[in-house]
């Protein structure tokens, strides 16, 4: 039975009166009688009823009494395997992860959607113990994989260890793969407690050894459209290489405002330009400048369907899987020097303390007159290179403006209590063949600091607008920590002799603010940055104005990079049909119906890039390790758990020390203190020590750098 949109409406009516407080539990047909469902609708309504059980959202008694989960303490989460068999359920309605035994997870695979009932509630720090009742919706149809070759069938291991068992294939659904081939594998049945999975090779990737093949593998373990479909590129068949002269037409022309474009060396797509003039009354008019890619993404376009499924730019190691075709990204859309561009601008009147005192927001066409680059900036305002100087003559003074507004700006965030979380990035150079030469952490710096200033002014300039203008929109908010994850910050953070000070019961980001400036500078700044970075919620996006925790910010949204995140371009789509006045009482309806939908996709699409970028990062810094056993580094503490001591180079690389190796004592972890300490000796590894260690094992196919310390005996006679 097909449903349509006033069926989804209906299906949603039947679950808001089961969900009401009102609501006494029923059969279907007293249900039907109270909801006033005609006889000839009977077969319709059983169906809507048997969607919303299959998805787990109403249960029905064997007396066939209908009742939502929550009456039976079962509720909907996503699970997270480990490779030890046991594993987590994320609850959907938020709130701390349920431990779930290697017994009680009832066939439930990686990223799967369950329905689970909590068996014993958390106490202190132990986590609440559950068991899962149901799979409502398989998390991962295709497995990326390492085949192995056994007599007469083969098995294909995971990459994504938290899928503990292997994958059974049968010798005519192995596709012709031989031992040390990476594959794809779409799952035919996923087994239970005493089988395995099973499968079926769809795609033979490459040996596990041929260059390419690690990066591809995870393209396709995170199922990365990498190619535009063919729709696609017969859309933009036609598009032109510069903008027409009819689509200048009734834009703000800003072509004759001295602009330039900051960005990394390799970017190719640059979506934001600058412009900084003085006004009579000393009010600086900071004009941000942002490629109009709606003009030539049109909503209900293959193009515009493609960009919302993909949902951001994907940056891995060695390429860019673009949200738009190249020819929108670093062409048409991508702000290039000396050609005209359309764009959306927002101008604003900034003053002496920072404020925005007032703002535009426009249509126009802008003309770009330098490409400058991170690098080039900082040389030219910090070590004042005198052939540089002479180059760039005609925007020396305009940069040294900015850099006036960027202190400005950056002092008034730190006011209100705006938290700057600066952990390292990994800059990672690879040669022709793929292989790491050279890892570094990625520099940030006063040129890096002026457009990320001026970047957030303007998000925050244009989620208050819209705000007051109650238009349908999509914010980027980020929400307080929770209680739980704050009380283990806050014990942490004691044991270094700093305290966060709370109002009301609630904590202003001000305070984390305050602690960080405090640990600026000392040996423990990392350690207290990451703990706190860990405490904290993750940002996303959403149909309500919630507000941004880390930023202390009332309102914001992300509006200036929409060649690469489809939220920018969606809210430039709202600010253009507001500004002509298109977004009419039943628009603006249909609008905010969709966005929450929208915002959720957009969110989860975000997750996965973030993930995919840190795999391929993971597995690069593994291979730049691999030749380097025995070699001794310096590093920081950054994790103890009670398996092991993680350890952090300079270049950002990460290795475990496991406590199974620390043979001169028996080691014991507290996790209150976060600390790793002997029984006989009292010896301890606490977060933030200096510590020496040994390159002992590297792992390609676990993707695990193990360390031991440069002073155990374990290390002194494999080493010294």
């Amino acid at each position: 039975m097909e449903f349509n949109t006033i069926d989804q409406e209906r299906k949603e009516k039947i679950l808001s009166y089961i969900e009401s407080e009102d609501y006494m539990p029923m059969k279907r047909r007293d249900m039907r009688k109270m909801l006033s469902v005609p006889e000839s609708d009977r077969e319709l309504f059983d169906g809507l009823m048997n969607q919303l059980i299959q998805e787990g959202r109403v249960i029905e008694t064997k007396k066939g009494k209908i009742l939502p989960p929550k009456a039976f303490n079962m509720h909907i989460g996503v699970f997270t395997g480990h490779a030890k068999g046991f594993g987590f359920v994320t609850p959907e309605e938020g709130g701390a992860d349920i431990f779930i035994p290697a017994n009680e997870t009832g066939g439930a695979m990686q990223k799967d959607r369950v329905l689970y009932k909590v068996l014993k509630a958390a106490e202190g720090d132990k986590k609440a113990d559950g068991a899962i009742l149901r799979v409502l919706e398989r998390g991962i149809p295709r497995v990326v994989g390492l085949y192995e070759q056994s007599k007469g069938f083969g098995f294909v291991i995971a990459d994504d260890k938290k899928f503990a068992k292997d994958i059974f294939i049968a010798k005519e659904n192995a596709k012709g793969a031989v031992s040390g081939h990476k594959v794809v594998v779409e799952m035919l049945n996923y087994g239970d407690e005493r089988r395995n999975p099973e499968g079926r090779i769809v795609e033979i990737l490459g040996h596990v050894n041929d260059p390419g093949v690690d990066i591809l593998s995870i393209i396709r373990r995170f199922d990365l459209s990498v190619e535009f479909p063919e729709a696609v590129y017969k859309e933009i068949e036609t598009l032109e290489s510069s903008v027409l002269e009819q689509d200048k037409a009734g834009r703000e022309d800003l072509r004759q405002l001295l602009t330039i474009t900051i960005d990394g060396e390799d970017a190719k797509d640059l979506d934001d330009a600058v412009s900084l003039t003085k006004k009579e009354n000393g009010n600086y008019q900071l004009g941000v400048h942002i490629a109009d890619v709606t003009h030539y993404v049109q909503e209900h376009t293959a193009l515009d369907q493609e960009a919302y499924d993909r949902g951001t730019s994907v940056y891995l190691v060695d390429r860019v899987i673009p949200m738009l075709p190249h020819k929108l990204s670093n062409g048409i859309c991508s702000l290039n020097p000396k050609e005209d561009r359309l764009a959306m601008s927002c101008l604003m009147e900034i003053d002496s303390k920072g404020m925005v005192v007032s703002h535009k927001i426009c249509e126009s066409v802008i003309h770009s007159d330098f490409r400058m680059t991170y690098t080039a900036v900082r040389e030219l305002l910090e070590d004042k290179t005198p052939a540089l100087l002479e180059q760039y003559q005609e925007i020396v003074p305009m940069l040294e403006m900015m850099n006036e507004l960027r202190l400005i700006l950056g002092e008034k965030r730190k006011r209100r209590g705006s938290v700057n979380f600066d952990l390292p990035e990994s800059k990672i150079i690879l040669n022709e063949k793929g292989k790491p030469i050279e890892i570094r952490p990625y520099e940030r710096s006063i040129a890096t600091n002026l457009i990320e200033e001026f970047m957030l002014v303007c998000n925050e300039t244009v989620a208050e607008s819209a705000f007051w203008q109650e238009i349908p929109f999509m914010y980027r908010t980020h929400l307080e920590p929770d209680e739980e994850k704050l009380q283990k910050m806050e014990q942490f953070i004691r044991g270094f002799g700093y305290h966060l000070k709370k109002k009301d019961g609630e904590i202003h980001p001000r305070e984390i603010q305050r602690v960080l400036l405090e640990a600026e500078g000392t040996e423990q700044e990392r350690i207290i940055t990451r703990v706190i970075l860990r405490s904290m919620m993750q940002a996303r996006y959403a149909a309500d104005n919630l507000g941004h925790f880390g930023l202390a910010a009332k309102y914001y949204c992300h509006f200036t990079s929409p060649i690469r995140r489809y939220p920018d371009l969606q809210i430039h789509r709202l600010l253009k049909k507001m500004l002509h006045g298109q977004l009419g009482e039943k628009q603006a309806k249909e609008y905010q119906s969709k966005m929450p939908d929208r915002a959720k996709h957009c969110s989860k699409r975000e997750r996965i890039a973030d993930e995919a970028e840190r795999d391929t990062e993971q597995l690069k810094k593994v291979e730049y390790m691999s030749d380097k056993i025995g070699e001794v580094f310096q590093g920081i503490i950054a994790g103890v758990t009670n398996w092991g001591i993680y350890v952090e180079l300079p270049n950002t690389i990460e290795g475990m020390v496991a406590l199974a190796m620390l043979d001169d004592d028996y080691y014991e972890f507290d996790e209150r203190k976060m600390m790793v300490f002997g029984r006989k000796t009292g010896k301890s590894y606490r977060l933030g020590d200096k510590v020496t260690v040994v390159v002992a094992k590297v792992s390609k196919e676990l993707g695990t750098i193990d360390f031991l310390f440069a002073d155990s005996g374990e290390a002194e006679g494999k080493f010294h």
